[in-house]
């Protein structure tokens, strides 16, 4: 259970690229910060994913990630070259195999090895073929198994990626776009992998190309528009605000609770991104490290990650409850929200007065700046709970 936001640069206040992801999992799921920096492999290597073992590139890119504590994969990230992605738990007539790369396996190669939103798009195209999607997505529940769809996103442009097994659908965004835990793209999409609707046919989703609808013909439904449904209220909030989107707002549509886009319950929103991506300027990416928006405070990064606060990329052994999120979820409820927001507006107006002087400063004097904001944000996290 997820939501995950885009708007572009014509749908936004200041013609930046707004990315904004909720991820919802099993509420006690503890999902880290975390870093893995560039680096470079020899011919041969191998790469251990969550639940398989896949060649490795000779090269993977520097990426900051959501990610739950125990998988190799993650709900959310960002990489050096201002690519983000999210993904969304989906399902359909397709049947779910026990075996293959998890849709957080896939969004974190995805990072790793592509420059590009279109990139990462072809990346995990080929990866999905090739080696499927499948295995258990609960630390604890092998049984809990889902296709993905993503929303894959850069400076410039933006996709939504829909796979049923190893099927797959493109949708190029426009404006704005939202997915929540349903099949989106309607009719045949704008890119779609060769033999998809006849395999359609073939399985009897649908009669003949004509009757195609990628949404209704594998799933038997079609998005929902009610307000009252995450996906509804998650497309709402985008096209009421086209064209005034900004940071800010983000963070409300990431804590609104009309339609539990903000989750509460046996499943919470334990982990929170929201990225603006800016053409030829440093990105500036913000992650909760805790869970539930309404009650977290988001914590901005750039890269180079170094010196900004982060924890090693998993699978982890065993959770460490000196982790910000683990201390933090023992007292969430009892921490009054003025004084959360109160710390976030301060955070927001200090990057807003650096990015006024982005001109007048070298990057290095920005990254430093970023730095000590990044850090500052951390402690303040921590003094709350103390």
């Amino acid at each position: 259970m997820c939501d995950t936001f885009i708007a572009l640069s014509n749908s936004t206040d200041n013609e930046t690229v707004i990315f904004g992801k909720n991820s919802d999992r099993p509420q006690e799921e503890v999902q880290l910060v975390t870093f893995a920096p560039k680096r470079k492999y020899s011919k041969g290597n191998e790469l251990r994913c969550t639940h398989m073992t896949i060649p490795q590139v000779s090269e993977t890119y520097a990426v900051l990630l959501s990610q739950p504590w125990w998988m190799w994969g993650a709900e959310s990230g960002a990489n050096e070259f201002g690519v983000v992605i999210g993904n969304e738990a989906i399902y359909s007539y397709e049947p779910l195999r026990k075996k293959g790369l998890l849709g957080m396996d896939l969004l974190r190669l995805g990072l790793e090895r592509g420059k590009t939103a279109n990139e990462s798009l072809r990346v995990i195209i080929e990866l999905l073929e090739k080696y499927h999607q499948g295995g258990g997505c609960a630390y604890d529940d092998p049984s809990w198994r889902y296709h993905n769809s993503f929303i894959i996103a850069d400076p410039e442009e933006a996709f939504i990626l829909e796979t049923v097994d190893d099927w797959w659908i493109v949708e190029r965004v426009k404006d704005v776009r939202s997915i929540s835990n349903e099949l989106t793209i309607r009719g045949k999409g704008d890119i779609k992998r060769d033999g998809i609707i006849q395999h359609a046919i073939e399985q009897d989703y649908c009669k003949h190309e004509d009757d195609f609808d990628f949404a209704f013909t594998f799933s038997g439904s079609i998005p929902s528009n009610s307000p009252f449904s995450r996906g509804g209220r998650s497309s709402l909030l985008l096209n009421e605000n086209k064209g005034y989107i900004n940071l800010q707002m983000m963070m409300q549509f990431l804590r609104d609770h009309q339609a539990g886009i903000c989750m509460h319950g046996g499943f919470e929103s334990t982990g929170s991104q929201i990225s603006q991506l800016r053409k030829n300027k440093k990105s500036i990416h913000w992650i909760t490290g805790t869970s539930l928006p309404c009650q977290s405070i988001y914590k901005p990064y750039v890269f180079p990650i170094n010196d900004q606060k982060y924890y090693k990329t998993g699978p982890h052994e065993k959770i460490n409850s000196d982790w910000l999120w683990c201390q933090y979820y023992k007292f969430r409820g009892s921490i009054k929200r003025d004084r959360l927001r109160n710390i976030e507006d301060s955070i927001l107006l200090k990057i807003n007065n650096l990015i006024l002087q982005e001109e007048k400063i070298s990057d290095e004097e920005f990254n430093s700046e970023i730095k000590n904001i990044n850090l500052k944000a951390w402690e303040q996290n921590f003094e709350i709970i103390e």
